[in-house]
């Protein structure tokens, strides 16, 4: 494993600006820019082919047909390219790799093809209005698959990609991922382990006028809190041999973690669905249940679900730790547990990821868009670049510029595609060079 030096997450929101940060683009980055302008409407197009193409997670069928479209247009590049088809347990379609050798700093791209829309959804095509587009997945994250593919059209266009050593591993499940995640991710983590800079695709940010790096990510993980109590007349409530019953004991629960549990910097939980009553079912992979109780009947179960989200393995552990101390002081005639399930890690901020920072700076600068800050971490959600974020250093957040995602109303700035091709193009580029240098 690589050496990584863990820096305080207040750190976060420093602004660094090295004096080495080219401000300027070199005759290569300037035809790059040309080409990748001269076609604009190219890229636009493969993103309208995809986003055509329904791909909920769970539309296994269209997740292999969107992964047919990205590696059909990488094995064009001279990338080596395969179809990796998830086990049946998994329930998952699989993930579309592709991989060049070549020499200096290795290059991890990520994607997805999956979004949340699924085949009974209405949200199902690509509209265009003007320099807006709308779709499913438009913003998350097509827009950021296409930009992978053009940055590497335009390195090849310039001749550059033939000496860069690259994986692309897009994902066909970053939506809901499969599990176990031994098996779901473990083509991905196997390439963050072999890369030296890991970038994702996911959208980029903009507000108040500047551009954002995203250095850090918090994790996201669920837990089940499963509470008993003894059923009996509600007229016998709180009596020694009856006691407080399944509500009281999970309301108590819920707010000891509100009190006792809540309050660090980036830590957030959440109870997401509650299901309380004499007889209780629960789906939690559909999200979905049932309850049956009456006014005058003291509960018997309640089960909560919710999730966590952590800055840290470190706080998750921490977080936990403080969650069963406080499902263990059970009131009278009451019993509970509470179990969790890691979904995604964290990627904290590291000096290799604020290094990556200050060349991407350097890159937005020198597109005329000015420096960009470190984006606070309690602003994104999770993605697949914090599984390999322990083995590589990571940047996140180079896509394109979009709203709404996760809704019939998600669109993307189309002028910005381009703009997100141009940075990564030469992020990559120079990414290259300076090792070679070095």
């Amino acid at each position: 494993m690589k050496s990584r030096t863990l820096k305080s997450v207040s750190a976060v929101f420093l602004v660094l600006f090295a004096f080495n940060a080219v401000a300027e683009l070199n005759a290569d980055e300037k035809r790059m820019v040309e080409w990748i302008d001269s076609h604009a409407e190219d890229a636009i197009a493969l993103l309208e082919e995809t986003v055509n193409i329904g791909s909920g997670t769970n539309n296994h069928e269209g997740v292999r047909k969107v992964g047919v479209v990205m590696l059909r247009e990488l094995d064009e590049l001279g990338l080596g390219t395969e179809w990796v088809e998830m086990p049946p347990e998994v329930n998952r379609a699989g993930h579309a790799i592709a991989r060049k050798s070549g020499h200096g700093k290795k290059i991890l791209l990520i994607g997805h093809l999956d979004t949340v829309f699924e085949s009974d959804d209405e949200f199902q095509s690509f509209r265009r209005e003007g320099d807006t587009g709308y779709g499913p997945g438009v913003d998350d994250m097509k827009a950021g698959n296409v930009t992978i593919v053009y940055a590497l059209k335009a390195l090849h266009e310039i001749g550059a990609l033939k000496n860069i050593p690259v994986v692309v591993v897009y994902s066909g499940d970053e939506e809901k991922t499969g599990t176990p995640l031994s098996i779901s991710r473990e083509h991905l983590i196997e390439a963050g382990k072999w890369a030296d800079v890991a970038l994702g695709f996911e959208s980029a940010v903009t507000f108040n006028g500047t551009d954002w790096a995203t250095i850090a990510r918090r994790s996201s993980s669920s837990w089940v809190l499963e509470v008993a109590g003894k059923q009996a007349h509600s007229s016998a409530i709180f009596s020694d041999k009856v006691g407080a019953g399944a509500i009281f004991e999970a309301a108590r629960i819920l707010n000891g973690f509100y009190d006792e549990v809540r309050g660090e910097e980036y830590l957030t939980f959440n109870a997401g669905t509650i299901q309380g009553g004499t007889d209780v079912e629960y789906d939690a992979q559909q999200n979905r249940g049932t309850t049956f109780g009456k006014r005058n009947v003291v509960p018997r179960k309640v089960i909560v679900h919710g999730g966590i989200r952590t800055i840290s393995e470190e706080q998750l552990e921490r977080t936990r730790e403080k969650m069963r101390a406080v499902v263990a002081a059970s009131l009278p005639n009451t019993s509970a547990t509470i179990r969790f399930w890691d979904r995604y890690p964290s990627m904290p901020p590291t000096e290799g990821n604020r290094q990556l920072q200050v060349s991407m700076s350097g890159v937005n600068e020198a597109l005329g868009r000015g420096p960009m800050p470190a984006l606070d971490p309690a602003r994104r959600g999770a993605a697949d670049i914090s599984f390999v974020a322990p083995y590589a250093d990571s940047l996140a957040g180079l896509g394109a510029l979009g709203t709404g995602g996760h809704t019939p109303d998600e669109s993307l700035d189309l002028t910005s595609l381009p703009l997100a091709i141009k940075r990564a193009a030469i992020l990559i580029y120079r990414l290259h060079n300076d090792s070679n240098e070095n």
